[in-house]
């Protein structure tokens, strides 16, 4: 019997002499049954507060718990937040490559372009990026030749740009970016693949419309008096018509070049553009006798032909500032996919391109050996060995240095492995 039991079972004994005394037999033990009730139910509440003490022993015991789980849960979701909010992308590519241009010794070489980028995005739809490739300090190459006994090679700055979506439709760039001018069929008629802009730049997309302006330094810094900022605007259309996706639109560049000096190369590397020279025998006093106010036009078209995707484009191109040799155009066609194993693409397109019909510096520096000054084909295939990794090859034959008066054919063959991260 439990001690509180007892005590109540000797206060009884010891009162039941004088209360016996006062009350009949009967009364007394329906007092006793009222009185061992009670005790009952006492004990029962008794081990009815011991299982809420082990109760909430357990509760505190897995309040415990789960407050370890949610920590293990905030450490986890921190760790996904961080890698979904900064990314790594990139390519590498191995290419071989021969060059056959007339009257000079034919030339083989292979090359490598490795390109890695990190991106983070920030609140407030802001977007950081810096990207590192190979390659020397040519604006419109990444391409580092092998060689050199096997000498370590470059790696320089090819992306810093801060990326603000303002809305929904209207994004602004900053830095050294991506060049956000439509270039139709990524064909290089007025910008190569691989120039990168450096100024600001402002891209408005909305329903079928699509509007493009930005500007670039050529130079910045005024000390040799050979800055120049350069601007342009593009206007579009894309959407769907009849079945088929299009775009097309026009533009205007306007490159502050005369007077001007060479801004990258030699003191008279202007890139198939027209020069002058205030002393024949004295290079560095060469500058650019136009500038560049080019208007653009073009239109691409995709559809499916037999469950075949093929592309069309069209892009015209016309320098308002020059007196004669400011045309150029080019015409292509795609044909299938390169999207896996399997799957194939291939490509055909006509380049004519006059000596001063755009800034020769930043246009393909494949075509023609690279600037202005030059017409003919381009060739291409290419097939998929997986999603991330494709073979291809591209052969040019293309006439150049028309306009000076020495004509010469100029072929070129690469032959790329090209994977992608």
């Amino acid at each position: 019997m439990r001690p509180r039991n007892l005590f109540s079972f000797v206060l009884l004994l010891m009162l039941s002499m004088p209360l016996q005394a006062a009350v009949s037999d009967d009364e007394f033990k329906a007092l006793r049954a009222e009185f061992a009730a009670l005790a009952q139910r006492l004990n029962a509440l008794e081990a009815e507060n011991a299982e809420l003490k082990a109760a909430n022993a357990q509760t505190i015991k897995d309040v415990a718990v789960s407050r370890e789980q949610v920590a293990s849960l905030e450490k986890r979701k921190s760790s996904a937040s961080w890698t979904e909010t900064i990314k790594w992308k990139g390519d590498f590519r191995y290419r071989y490559e021969n060059i056959d241009e007339e009257d000079r010794d034919d030339r083989d070489r292979n090359r490598i372009r490795a390109r890695a980028a990190l991106i983070a995005k920030l609140p407030d739809d802001v977007e950081i990026g810096l990207g590192l490739a190979t390659g020397g300090d040519d604006p419109v190459s990444t391409n580092q030749t092998l060689g050199g006994g096997g000498s370590t090679k470059d790696v320089r700055l090819d992306l810093a740009y801060a990326n603000w979506g303002a809305t929904e439709e209207l994004n602004i760039i900053g830095g050294k970016f991506k060049n956000i001018f439509y270039r139709p069929s990524k064909h290089g008629l007025i910008f190569d693949g691989d120039f990168n802009p450096e100024g600001v730049g402002v891209v408005f997309k909305k329903d079928w419309f699509f509007a493009n302006v930005g500007g670039t330094w050529l130079e910045s810094d005024t000390k040799g008096d050979n800055d120049s900022y350069s601007w342009g605007g593009q206007l579009g259309y894309k959407g769907s018509i009849a079945g088929a996706k299009v775009t097309a639109g026009a533009a205007y560049y306007n490159f502050d070049t005369e007077g001007k000096g060479v801004f990258f190369g030699d003191d008279d590397e202007f890139f198939g553009n027209s020069f002058v020279c205030a002393d024949p025998d004295d290079l560095g006093s060469c500058v650019y006798e136009y500038d560049y106010n080019i208007v653009q036009g073009f239109a691409e078209v995709s559809m499916n032909v037999a469950d075949m995707p093929v592309t069309v484009f069209a892009d015209y191109v016309v320098n308002d500032d020059a007196d004669d040799e400011d045309t150029g155009y080019a015409v292509g066609i795609k044909v299938g996919k390169t999207k896996g194993w399997g799957t194939w693409q291939l490509g055909y397109t006509y380049q004519d391109l006059e000596a001063d019909a755009v800034f020769g510096l930043i246009t393909d520096s494949d075509f023609g050996g690279g600037g202005t000054d030059g017409e003919g084909h381009i060739f291409k295939g290419s097939l998929g060995i997986n999603k991330r990794w494709s073979v291809g090859v591209t052969y040019f034959a293309n006439e150049i240095d028309e306009n000076a008066g020495n004509e010469h054919d100029y072929d070129r063959i690469q032959i790329d492995t090209k994977f992608k991260y």
